[in-house]
């Protein structure tokens, strides 16, 4: 897969994301998102890796939010940046995401370390919610993943406040996982990534779906329904006998219902 924006390589079983823009804090471009979803989607459709980790470039930045230039002048889907786009793809993926926090993540670079499944962060890390000191808000995957991960008042304080936190100050909150050296990062990531991708592969799936499908409405209940009980239900007797029946014309032999 080749990219502008992100880059992405595989190390056995952990696939890595890069936000590739380091000169720009690693900012969001309507390019990257899309790059992102593309790249997800592929990874959705294969089995090499079972872990994914996302990452910036370089030592400073995570990714400080996004560049809304070069848009269409419009109140519609053109002229918004598609950064659901990218929180969806993460959220669709039946594998589990780690950010690797190397820096700042600041507005929708918060935000997407958040919707990310664990977030490992290097000391001199830093969080912060800007949106309303700047003319911008995240009122969706924002708020309520920020609301599940931290409490509705404390969640309510970022966005009004908007106060920096440290990584210390991030897991205290609730809002990550683990705090690392800096020097750690790297290995204490690729690490614990080796540890998940230990476990079974639909088992972890399932999980990650059950979570998702609290926020996910019809489109949560899909993701569990449709992508990991269907495919199992085809191989069963009952399925095969009703398939078999109706080409047949012919009743069922309800003696195979629930096997």
């Amino acid at each position: 897969m080749q990219f502008e924006e992100i880059t992405y390589s595989e190390d056995g079983p952990i696939g890595t994301i890069t936000l590739n823009r380091p000169h720009d804090g690693n900012m969001f471009t309507p390019k990257m998102c899309h790059e992102i979803r593309d790249c997800i989607n592929d990874i959705r459709r294969e089995t090499r890796t079972r872990v994914i980790v996302l990452t910036g470039a370089g030592d400073k930045f995570f990714c400080i939010g996004g560049r809304k230039e070069g848009m269409e002048d419009t109140l519609l889907y053109a002229g918004v940046l598609p950064t659901l786009e990218m929180y969806e793809s993460i959220d669709k993926l039946q594998k589990p995401v780690i950010a690797c926090v190397n820096g700042f993540a600041v507005g929708g670079g918060n935000v997407l370390q958040m919707v990310c499944d664990i977030t490992i962060a290097k000391e001199s890390a830093l969080f912060r919610q800007v949106g309303p000191m700047m003319g911008s808000f995240d009122a969706g995957y924002g708020t309520w993943y920020l609301e599940d991960l931290v409490g509705k008042k404390r969640a309510k304080e970022m966005w009004y406040r908007n106060p920096k936190l440290s990584a210390a100050e991030a897991l205290e909150w609730g809002l990550i996982n683990h705090v690392v050296p800096d020097h750690e990062l790297q290995s204490f990531t690729r690490k614990f990534a080796l540890e998940v991708a230990d476990r079974g592969a639909f088992a972890l799936a399932s999980i990650k779906a059950a979570f998702n499908a609290r926020h996910g409405g019809v489109g949560g209940l899909s993701r569990m329904a449709h992508d990991l009980l269907l495919r199992g239900y085809l191989d069963t007797k009952e399925h095969n006998e009703l398939s078999n029946s109706f080409a047949e014309r012919r009743s069922p032999d309800p003696s195979t219902f629930g096997h």
